[in-house]
């Protein structure tokens, strides 16, 4: 049959045909080829890509932050649930959106503002005050350096910007204070009494009741799902490090790293600042630019400290006279190190000008920069050494497990063989995890995950710290299964007779309740049940008595009509009720709120306010912002 094509591929028409078809193929075929596009984003924010990478990297931050929060409390499978991924995802899309609102009003993080939150962080800080030595180590030993540690910063605190503003101008009015504070100390007479918990008569329950509240309820007598894992791990701190440096390799790496070990030059140094306001007119600036003229002039080393009390805008610093600490170049923006460091200590600068204003400068002190010994560090080196030779060695065997474990996924045999590490098990556990690795929810998310539960596969490498990694795979599952009523009918008998105690509670709660709003005496109806009335006059919501629920409900009844009281039936958290009436309601006595509670209330308001306002900025910004949402790729 070949032949017989051949044959038939000759003379002009098959070399039309075959020409025909070669066009075809490069317009259509190649060039789609080429032009092929497979979308990756999570989310698109106008323009901008959130990718798979920023929504993972969030949500496994969410979820440390969670695990850290909540100890052992902590339910890794929440972060399964398409309404948890979903609000990680919105929150990422707010940010973005507040970004490009940025960008649009010209906002940008300040050089104080981003030196403050570097000066302000605990690791960078020996006894109580910032380091530059650690803060160039940290950064080092991260491998990045001062100016991607800046850029990361500034990124964190850009949404914040908009939200501090709205908040920074929300107002709240006498008036507005006087109805808040009117509800808040809103003052209610208060009568209840609780009711005890009824006896059963009927304690009966045969064995058809049992076995159909088992049916109907055999979801709260489960086993949960179960799996126990075999693992081979990695941990660095089980490497034994053999190699140790010589002098020779110990001073190369001194000469070649050397920065390190130098010091700085450092610059004590205070500043008053006046700010220029964005977008200023010119009149505006020669006014700032005055007022730092002559606070220049009028300034020397004794009265420095109280003119920066009196008229700096900084006021992270006009407390403290102004001082910033010492700095070293490149911490502040170029005009501000420039002055900085063409001053003699001592000395009080002429009004320097940056994105905040201008700047009255006065250099207390100066540490020179110096190089610390060889002798002084060589213990250092060597310890860093060990470190790198640990961190080497530790990539190295994850490398070659990971190489060994996905060339042979349906088995941990080869690569154990290969890398002479020894394959480890657990014991069941389910979804929520257990003790010792199991406790780490990425183990737990990829014990249970399709791949490797569901196809049978090794997982991949999983991150448990630092120098610490293990590769897992199912031993064996047990499905989620209905516990037998054998083994469970106690617990089954129980319920029966708990509801039908709560049941017998809220019929006997409605009846004394209807009591009451037919007009009885409140001592009668609480004498008959054998209970006894409590008052509480003037009572307050943040009051300690009565219990929280009741005092929950007696706020939210309607204020009395005509003398008669509100009656409420107030359901406890230990499954008992309260009767409760309301005889009462005073605004609250404005003469018993000082200034100092009023402001602070105040406070807590305009926070609220400016919350709310952002809220719905944000709203307007996605109203009119094109966003879109890849929900299969969460």
């Amino acid at each position: 049959m070949l032949q017989a094509l051949r044959n038939k591929l000759h003379g002009w028409p098959s070399i039309v045909i075959l020409g025909l078809a070669v066009l075809a193929m490069s317009l259509f075929g190649i060039q789609s080829y080429f032009a092929s596009h497979t979308d990756t984003f999570v989310a698109m924010v106008g323009k901008h890509e959130i990718t798979q990478r920023d929504f993972q990297d969030r949500l496994n931050q969410v979820r440390r932050d969670q695990m850290q929060r909540l100890g052992d409390q902590f339910d890794p499978t929440q972060f399964d649930r398409p309404e948890n991924k979903r609000r990680v995802l919105e929150q990422l899309i707010n940010e973005q959106l507040l970004r490009q609102a940025n960008e649009t009003l010209g906002l940008r993080v300040s050089d104080l503002a981003l030196r403050d939150r570097i000066a302000t962080a605990q690791d960078f800080q020996v006894n109580g005050q910032f380091d530059p030595a650690t803060y160039r180590a940290i950064l080092a030993a991260q491998g990045m350096s001062p100016a991607m540690f800046e850029a990361n910063q500034r990124a964190q605190l850009e949404p914040f910007l908009l939200p501090q503003a709205i908040i920074g101008s929300a107002i709240v009015t006498d008036a507005d204070m006087d109805r808040y504070l009117n509800l808040l100390y809103q003052r209610r007479d208060l009568r209840w009494f609780a009711l005890p918990r009824p006896a059963l008569t009927d304690t009966e329950v045969t064995d058809a009741q049992l076995e159909a509240f088992y049916k109907e309820h055999q979801a709260d007598f489960m086993n949960p799902e179960q799996v126990s894992l075999k693992y081979i791990e990695v941990n660095g701190n089980d490497l034994k490090i053999d190699a140790q440096p010589s002098e020779e390799e110990l001073k190369k790496r001194y000469e070649e790293q050397k920065q390190r070990y130098v010091q700085p030059e450092q610059r004590l140094v205070s500043h008053i600042l006046i700010n220029v306001p964005k977008n200023a007119t010119p009149d505006q600036q020669k006014a700032a630019l005055a007022k730092a003229e002559k606070i220049a002039s009028e300034a020397n080393a004794d009265n420095f400290a109280k003119l920066a009390e009196q008229d700096s805008d900084d006021l992270g610093s006009k407390r403290a006279g102004g001082d910033l600490g010492w700095l070293e170049k490149g911490v502040t923006n170029p005009a501000f190190d420039a002055a900085l460091f063409a001053l003699e200590k001592g000395q009080i600068s002429k009004p320097v000008l940056s994105d905040e204003g201008y700047h009255v400068l006065f250099l207390r002190d100066v540490r020179s920069g110096e190089a610390k010994p060889f002798a002084e560090v060589r213990d250092q080196i060597a310890k860093d050494y060990q470190a790198n030779e640990r961190d080497r060695q530790f990539s190295e065997l994850a490398g070659k497990l990971t190489d060994q474990t996905y060339q042979n996924p349906s088995s941990l045999e080869p690569a154990a063989q290969a890398l002479n590490l020894p394959i480890q098990t657990t014991s069941l556990f389910s979804r929520k995890g257990g003790e010792g690795i199991l406790a780490n929810p990425k183990l737990v998310q990829a014990a249970f995950s399709d791949d490797v539960l569901g196809q049978g596969n090794n997982s991949g490498l999983i991150d448990l710290g630092t120098n610490h990694a293990v590769v897992v795979r199912v031993d064996k599952h047990v499905a989620a299964a209905a516990r037998p009523l054998a083994e469970v009918r106690d617990q089954v008998r129980q319920k029966i007779l708990d509801e039908r105690t709560a049941a017998e509670a809220q019929k006997r709660a409605d009846a004394l309740l209807a009591r009451l709003q037919k007009g009885e005496d409140m001592q009668a109806v609480a004498a008959s049940v054998g209970a006894a009335v409590q008052n509480a006059p003037e009572a307050l919501r943040m009051q300690q008595a009565p219990a929280q629920e009741v005092l929950e409900q007696a706020f939210l009844l309607p204020h009395p009509v005509n003398g008669k009281p509100q009656f409420a039936r107030v359901s406890m958290q230990d499954g008992t009720y309260t009767l409760l009436a309301v005889d009462k309601v005073q605004d609250g006595d404005m003469s018993k709120i000082n200034a100092q509670q009023r402001d602070a209330l105040r406070g807590q308001m305009v926070q609220a306010y400016g919350v709310l306002a952002t809220q719905a900025f944000i709203d307007a910004l996605r109203a009119k912002t094109e966003i879109k949402i890849a929900v299969e790729r969460m």
